[in-house]
């Protein structure tokens, strides 16, 4: 699992442990990690082109410390200071002694190129003098982020103007949340966390990978039946959207449910049987139900009746308007709220917005307004948990996803997770990340039945590791 630390928390450990060593260690264990990456990115070091782009803190003396080790391997090291006057003093006599050199302008070319402009202290839009040298990086070379790509929010992953993409960055002590929430994710590039002993708590943010998705995926025996593997109801579809019914069914019994038993309109009924003549039609035991997909504007007796019941429901689409706080919050039994950022706005009272320029604190919202798990979805979808624990990201996201009906399939997806057992918060992020691996498994442009057909198949990659 990679586990995410605000900038104050890391500021915090860095302090912590800077008292007890030598001045300038982390900085050198910094600046050897990234060395280290860098060697491996490029073909050769020897006469490699290197180009360091410099800001004034301590992310420049990182920065300038790794371009000194590579110009003792024999690259050609130039470095360019966003400010000329405020470049750290020791990274720069040492990158001048190994043969590195100062440049007054970016160069044409150049094989590698470390952006060290902006640290994770950084806010807002990049300073004229860093916007221009971001503007200028040569074309072809490979990007590597020192820390954090410049131009990047380390906490939130908001993007206010101009910013670097990296290929690369290679972050220090721990990773940030900024690293893993979009937009801030999709300039990040691939991540390498460089150890330099911090130590932590609980952290704000965490990311499943593959080994602890498998871990919980629900897996038949020997003595298990339907309802040992868990019977989800989905009531979803209407007249004007029967699709949705058919699309929230195909993801529940593509996700392992035991049966799936639909409510609804008997012309939805007959749509939903006549792709998938499994499913249980009417009302009956369960263990989970779906509700939402779909409905319009006449769902909210379903919604009710669900809600009233003392088993785990998941309220998506048509479903969330008008949901009671109090009622959710007065619930036994789990609730999973799931909506778009639209969606979102409505149930906060909110500008879509302010949801969209505030997604972190939006999910928060959510999750404390209804006492639900609350999955706000988007091209990084967010999981936060009913009470106190981490902020959950989902790292298999892609914008194919923006497609009609794939928010149902993800329903129905998560739905079926909750139906077998599995915790709130554990059925959201397991089913947030195969609904994308599914999605990245078939390709651009998809459907979203072609996502729920291609389930079972990031099912199996998840399971063999």
């Amino acid at each position: 699992m990679r586990t995410a630390y605000s900038v104050e928390t890391v500021r915090a450990a860095e302090r912590e442990l800077m008292a007890r060593l030598p001045e300038g260690t982390l900085m050198q264990r910094a600046a050897a990690g990234l060395a280290a990456v860098c060697v491996r990115l490029l073909p050769r070091v020897y006469g490699s082109r290197v180009l360091l782009l410099v800001g004034p803190g301590d992310n420049g003396g990182d920065t300038l410390y790794a371009g000194a080790k590579l110009a003792r391997r024999g690259a050609g090291v130039t470095a360019v200071a966003m400010d000329p006057d405020r470049v750290h003093a020791g990274g720069l006599a040492a990158l001048r002694a190994a043969g590195g050199r100062l440049a007054g302008a970016v160069p044409d070319r150049a094989d590698l190129v470390l952006d060290g402009l902006v640290g994770i202290g950084g806010r807002g839009a990049l300073r004229p003098a860093a916007a221009a040298l971001v503007e200028r990086i040569p074309a072809g070379a490979v990007v590597v982020a020192v820390d954090l790509p410049s131009g990047v929010d380390a906490d939130t992953g908001e993007v206010a103007g101009a910013a670097v993409t990296a290929d690369v960055t290679v972050t220090f002590g721990a990773y940030k949340p900024g690293l893993l929430i979009d937009p801030g994710a999709s300039r990040a590039g691939v991540l390498h966390l460089v150890d330099i002993g911090l130590a932590f708590g609980p952290p704000e943010v965490e990311a499943l990978q593959h080994a602890d998705v498998a871990g919980l995926l629900p897996e038949p025996t020997a003595v298990s039946d339907k309802y040992r593997r868990g019977v989800l109801g989905i009531v979803a579809g209407s007249a004007r959207y029967p699709g949705a019914a058919v699309l929230a069914v195909a993801g529940a019994l593509r996700g392992g449910a035991g049966a799936v038993r639909y409510v609804g309109p008997p012309a939805v009924a007959d749509a939903v049987l006549a792709r998938y003549p499994e499913t249980l039609i009417g009302t009956g035991r369960v263990q989970a139900w779906v509700v939402g997909p779909g409905l319009g504007d006449e769902g909210g007796p379903e919604v009710r009746e669900a809600l009233s019941q003392p088993v785990p429901v998941l309220v998506d689409a048509d479903g969330l308007r008008g949901l009671d706080p109090g009622v959710l919050r007065a619930r036994a039994a789990p609730t999973l709220l799931t909506p778009h950022a639209g969606e979102a706005a409505a149930l906060l009272g909110l500008a879509r917005e302010t949801v969209e320029a505030g997604r972190r604190e939006a999910v928060r919202g959510l999750a404390e307004r209804y006492g639900a798990v609350a999955l706000l979805k988007g091209s990084t979808t967010l999981i936060a948990p009913a009470g106190p624990g981490p902020l959950r990201v989902n790292p298999t996201g892609t914008p194919w996803l923006a497609t009609a009906g794939s928010g149902d399939v993800l329903s129905g997806l998560a739905g079926s997770l909750l139906a077998a057992g599995l915790p709130a918060l554990d059925a959201a992020s397991v089913a947030a990340y195969l609904h994308g691996l599914a999605a990245r498994l078939t390709g651009g442009p998809l459907l979203a039945h072609q996502v729920a057909e291609a389930l079972p198949r990031a099912w199996r990659e998840v399971a063999r590791g």
